[in-house]
């Protein structure tokens, strides 16, 4: 009986490796060849944030670290937040919000809502009613009950829509090694965030694009690539301009947060409209100036970054 227990535990002990293993991926990078710069607190824009950032050893999987903790409601200073879902079909671009395929940015007008069975060749789509009104959450209880994984009966066929201010007073924290340790493995992204812009928003892994689709829903990113969920809050899936932006003093894409492991997260092309040519599997890479970092995908691509090269810190949220 022990000789049978013991093979069950080195048999689950074997299996959490390769499970480990497999969501690590390397890219055959030394790590002790790649630059490292510490996070700059001084780039978030105070106002968004519930407290000043302090600086405190926290226990990581790596162990103790140093850290960055920031507390804020993910609320952006800079620009408002929506719209997302039209109410008619006849309403404009300037009454919805953005919505993707295939790499590709579409406006949520009102025709691309009436249209969504050719769209997706499936004439179970039916976002609107006889009236021409179009179907939409308008509360607290439909957002929910439409942004979960198993979405309710009667919100199937809608446009989600869910406010920021149901979610106004959450408190999301976020702990962020002030000196990032590069890893020449990649870690996939969890469930939580990736990382936050300089206004305290989260950065989002990509979108569940598919069980948005399977419930005959549409959930549109607002034009600064935001939309709102109940374990979040405001959060982006893109990032298309609208946030703080560091300049930088060369030909250098602007940087516009940091990822959850410490690295700054850039823009896509630099001052001439050039995109990087060199980026690894997470979409980073490396210069002299600004050591290894991100740069965030294309809007319709769903994601800011792949995954992480970088030991992560951590991101909670208080409801």
């Amino acid at each position: 009986m022990i000789k049978t227990n013991f093979n069950k535990a080195l048999t689950v002990a074997i299996l959490l490796i390769i499970t480990y293993s497999c969501n690590l991926k390397s890219n055959g990078v030394d790590a002790s060849q790649v630059k490292v710069v510490d996070v700059n607190p001084d780039y978030f824009i105070k106002d968004a944030l519930i407290v000043d950032i302090v600086k405190k050893e926290v226990d990581l999987k790596g162990g103790k670290t140093l850290c960055y903790v920031i507390k804020t409601h993910s609320q952006p200073t800079e620009h408002n937040m929506g719209p997302w879902c039209p109410r008619h079909i006849s309403d404009g671009k300037e009454k919805g919000g953005l919505w993707f395929r295939e790499g590709k940015v579409y406006d949520v007008d009102g025709h691309f809502i009436a249209d969504l069975d050719k769209f997706y060749n499936d004439d179970r789509w039916n976002l609107f009613r006889e009236n021409d009104s179009i179907k939409v959450t308008t509360s607290k209880e439909a957002c929910e009950g439409a942004a979960k994984p198993d979405v309710e009966d009667e919100y199937q066929n809608h446009c989600v829509e869910c406010l920021p201010e149901y979610y106004e007073d959450q408190i999301t924290t976020y702990t962020i090694p002030v000196t990032p340790v590069y890893n020449n493995r990649s870690r996939d992204l969890s469930r939580n965030g990736l990382g936050l812009a300089f206004n305290g928003v989260n950065y989002d892994p990509p979108a569940p694009v598919h069980a948005i689709l399977a419930a005959h829903t549409l959930a549109p990113l607002d034009d600064h690539g935001g939309h709102v969920n109940p374990h979040g809050g405001y959060h982006y899936h893109a990032a298309t301009g609208s946030t703080k932006e560091i300049e930088q003093t060369d030909t250098h894409a602007p940087m516009l947060g940091y990822a959850i492991d410490g690295f700054g997260i850039y823009a896509l092309t630099d001052k001439k409209g050039e995109k990087p040519t060199d980026l690894d599997n997470c979409g980073g890479h490396q210069d002299d100036v600004r050591g290894y970092h991100y740069h965030a995908g294309e809007v319709g691509g769903n994601e800011i970054i792949k995954c992480l090269h970088g030991e992560p810190g951590q991101m909670v949220v208080q409801e």
